[in-house]
């Protein structure tokens, strides 16, 4: 596997809202895509789909309806789109933070989930072929995400750029998504996918189908309350051997987590295994407002994979980033994850830190 290393920016909270939430400038630079950079399958111009359960199910690939968070698509120009989502005030694994705060994480699912409903639908990309998110980003604000009296029905702007095509498919593109709510900016974030047909995945994984099949052993867990839990079942950490590491635990039977086969580490157990370093290697309640992640080669689920946790101090001359960790994912000793968080207000955990198990 190779590793990609180009970046695409990720506005602040703050700036788009100074912008006043103009898209004009975006949609203007996405007319002018030449032929290569058409997102739209030929002939078919702007338009509305709401896809029915089971559909929308199968396009962001979750198999639980609780687990789906987009409920339709808008296409607005050849590369931008608008997709409504749904955020549950209580959810099983994105569980309330404190039960005051929407969990961040669910700012990732989504932007993942929207990528993929948006590739399948209308760039062309079968559903049997996989996905390689390389690069994960966004920036939120803790008074965004108080969870308040009303529903969470949010809308998610996505513009599409740098697209290479394989085919009659995607082969990759660059990604910028705007995430709000009653006219109010949740969070901006961005990212960088890659497309694998599936006969090419079978060339570069099937040897690894074996696995699919096979008992992961399940390691001990560190006590959840450590890591921001309240359930043994949702803890992705086993204790390590130095200060500030741990080994990645692996539950394949996790509904959220692992909710279909796979034959590799899910990208958002590795994110949730980040989030849960970083609260343990603080001691504090931990909000992850802001996360950069690099997803280097697959994690393999039947070999260790440590987990690193190095505190970040905070920059007094940037507001936007207050204290943080970096945590590292290593497995034969490479390096094969990387993720940033950022939390602001940091403060020791308490029994009401915690996110509540509704499963």
């Amino acid at each position: 596997m190779v590793q990609l290393t180009s970046r695409s920016a990720s506005m602040s909270v703050e700036s788009v809202e100074r912008a006043g939430h103009s898209t004009d400038a975006g949609r203007a630079e996405a007319s002018s895509a030449g032929p290569e950079e058409t997102g739209a399958p030929a002939g078919e111009g702007p338009g509305r789909r709401d896809g029915s359960p089971d559909r929308l199910r199968q396009l962001v690939h979750r198999t639980d309806p609780r687990d789906v968070f987009p409920t339709g698509l808008t296409q607005l120009t050849d590369t931008q789109f608008s997709v409504p989502a749904h955020w549950p005030r209580a959810h099983r694994f994105f569980a309330p933070v404190g039960g005051s705060h929407q969990d961040p994480l669910l700012i990732a699912e989504t932007m993942r989930q929207t990528t993929m409903l948006i590739a399948h639908a209308q760039f062309g990309v079968p559903v049997g072929d996989a996905f390689v998110m390389w690069e994960l980003r966004y920036t939120s604000a803790s008074e965004r995400l108080e969870l308040g009296e009303d529903p969470w029905d949010i809308t998610v702007d996505v513009s599409c750029s740098r697209i290479r095509r394989r085919g009659r498919s995607l082969g990759s593109m660059h990604i910028e998504l705007l995430l709000h709510r009653r006219g109010t900016v949740l969070a901006t974030g961005g990212g960088r996918i890659s497309c694998t047909s599936a006969a090419a995945y079978q060339r570069l994984r099937g040897h690894r189908g074996a696995v699919l099949d096979a008992p992961i052993p399940l390691l001990p867990a560190v006590a959840p309350r450590t890591v921001g839990r309240t359930s043994e079942n949702d803890v992705v950490l086993a204790p390590g051997t130095d200060p500030g590491t741990w080994l990645l635990r692996l539950d394949t039977r996790h509904p959220t987590l692992f909710g279909r086969p796979n034959d590799h580490v899910p990208g958002i157990l590795l994110l949730e295994a980040a989030r849960q370093a970083a609260h343990a290697a603080t001691g504090s309640a931990f909000l992850p407002t802001a996360l950069e992640a690099d997803f280097l080669q697959y994690v393999e689920l039947d070999r260790p994979c440590r987990i690193e946790a190095t505190v970040l101090p905070a920059d007094g001359e940037d507001p936007l980033a207050p204290a943080g960790v970096l945590i590292r994912a290593v497995q034969d000793g490479k390096p094969a994850f990387t993720c940033t968080l950022r939390s602001p207000e940091l403060h020791p955990a308490g029994p009401g830190d915690v996110r509540t198990d509704l499963s």
